[in-house]
C-alpha cells in the first residue's frame, strides 16, 4: 500500500474547543488510525509548509446509537492535536477566526 500525506490527514476538525486551541498554536485533525506521530508530523509540514513543535494522538471509540429498535456502533477513529512554532499559522476554511 502506497501510503501519501494526503492518506494520513483526512480532514481538519472544527469545533468551539479546537477553534479556542488555535490561539495556542495548536491545531486538530481527523487522521487515518494506523497513522503514528511522526507520518502525522510529515503530513502536516508537508501539506501546510510549517514547522511542527508536537503531536498529541488519542484514539476515539465509537458510539452507541439507536434508530428505533435497530442499534449500532459509529466508528472508531484518531485525533492528533498539533502544535506548531511560534509564528506558524494555518488558515482552516478560509477564515482565521481568532486572529489578533
Amino acid at each position: 500500500m502506497n501510503k501519501t500525506v494526503r492518506d494520513v490527514i483526512k480532514r481538519p476538525l472544527i469545533t468551539e474547543k479546537s477553534m479556542e486551541g488555535t490561539t495556542m498554536n495548536k491545531y486538530t485533525f481527523e487522521v487515518a488510525t494506523w497513522a503514528n506521530k511522526i507520518e502525522i508530523r510529515k503530513a502536516v509540514e508537508t501539506i501546510f509548509k510549517v514547522k511542527v513543535l508536537k503531536v498529541n494522538t488519542l484514539n476515539v471509540p465509537g458510539k452507541l446509537k439507536r434508530y428505533g429498535k435497530f442499534s449500532g456502533y459509529t466508528s472508531d477513529w484518531k485525533k492528533a492535536i498539533v502544535t506548531l512554532k511560534d509564528g506558524d499559522k494555518i488558515e482552516l476554511g478560509g477564515v482565521e477566526i481568532f486572529a489578533q
